[in-house]
């Protein structure tokens, strides 16, 4: 018998639906608002305090946020920290729900602490959950983790860069790169040492 937990079933619905409900709540919210370009306009102006699809894109965040407390409770292959910052990850989306921006023209402190909090942990939970041994899913072995996590930081690197540089025309596009990016991955993982964890099972039995 494995010395760790198992991923459980819930981990993969939440896994699965959280970047696919999130990706087409953005189009949608993007779509109904007439005028919004979400190559320039961040994620974030969709959920302003003077946007018209507010409430809508607002239930998209809470949303992921509860998968990702659904994760941190039945990914239970995962670290105990790396479960831990999928916790905070869920608990900062929530934050910058509720902090919402003002406005299209300025910023809100505590909206910024809780999405740069997020995309700093979203970047980061994988050295938290990796584990040694094996017993152990590849992918969250240290160097799959190391590496899955340079690339996600990468990504997210540069779309910082946009996000500074008051020239940029594709700002939002970068963002949507970047979420993409983040919620994939744990999808992968979750869904590669569930089944590597099943097919070893059953090689057992």
């Amino acid at each position: 018998m494995s010395r760790i937990g198992l991923i459980e079933k819930p981990a993969l619905w939440a896994a699965t639906l959280g970047p696919i409900v999130t990706f087409i709540g953005y189009t949608v919210a993007g779509a109904m608002w007439e005028g919004y370009d979400g190559v320039k306009k961040t994620i974030s102006d969709l959920a302003a305090d003077d946007s018209p699809v507010q409430l809508f894109i607002s239930a998209v965040f809470i949303f992921g946020a509860l998968c990702d407390i659904v994760i941190s409770h039945y990914a239970k292959a995962f670290a105990t920290a790396g479960r831990i910052v999928i916790l905070l990850i869920g608990i900062a989306t929530i934050g910058l729900t509720v902090f919402t921006t003002p406005d299209q023209q300025s910023y809100s402190v505590m909206h910024r602490v809780f999405a740069i909090s997020s995309f700093f942990l979203l970047c980061v939970w994988p050295l938290f959950a990796m584990r040694r041994g094996t017993d152990v899913p590849p992918l969250l072995r240290p160097g799959a983790a190391i590496s899955g996590a340079l690339v996600i930081g990468a990504i997210c690197i540069w779309f910082l860069s946009l996000w500074q540089d008051p020239n940029s025309t594709i700002t939002g596009l970068g963002e949507r790169i970047g979420v993409g990016a983040q919620g994939l991955y744990p999808m992968i993982v979750i869904w590669h040492s569930y089944l590597w964890q099943k097919k070893n099972s059953q090689a057992r039995n």
